[in-house]
């Protein structure tokens, strides 16, 4: 259980979200995610199934029986990445020949490259 708790926690976490968010987006209680998340309660099946579907996740991932979040029919993409219109909104203006965002873009992409090969 304490295994699993760490996976959800981290979950979680790497979406910059808090106990409360989280329970409001699974349609749980703040104390629920906490319990889970200390190993003390068991989530349901449905719980587990929306922790790895709004992560897309596999359930062998949440279960720590691997350390790839991808399973058979996971492909890791988060929704809450899917669906987040400014960042969409900043890539395009990365990308956008006019944008002063693009110049600052490619010279921190060669920066990086340089970077990695010293």
């Amino acid at each position: 259980m304490k295994e699993m708790g760490k996976r959800l926690k981290g979950l979680r976490e790497s979406m910059g979200l808090s106990q409360m968010k989280m329970a409001e987006i699974l349609g749980l209680k703040q104390p629920s995610i906490n319990r889970y998340e200390q190993g003390t309660a068991t989530p349901t099946v449905e719980n587990l199934r929306k922790y790895a579907d709004y992560f897309d996740v596999s359930m062998d991932y949440i279960f720590a029986r691997t350390d790839h979040p991808e399973g058979k029919l996971y492909a890791h993409q988060p929704k809450a990445l899917a669906g987040n219109r400014e960042m969409r909104q900043f890539i395009e203006l990365c990308f956008d020949p006019g944008s002063p965002y693009n110049e600052r873009l490619k010279e921190t992409m060669l920066r990086m490259l340089e970077e990695m090969q010293e």
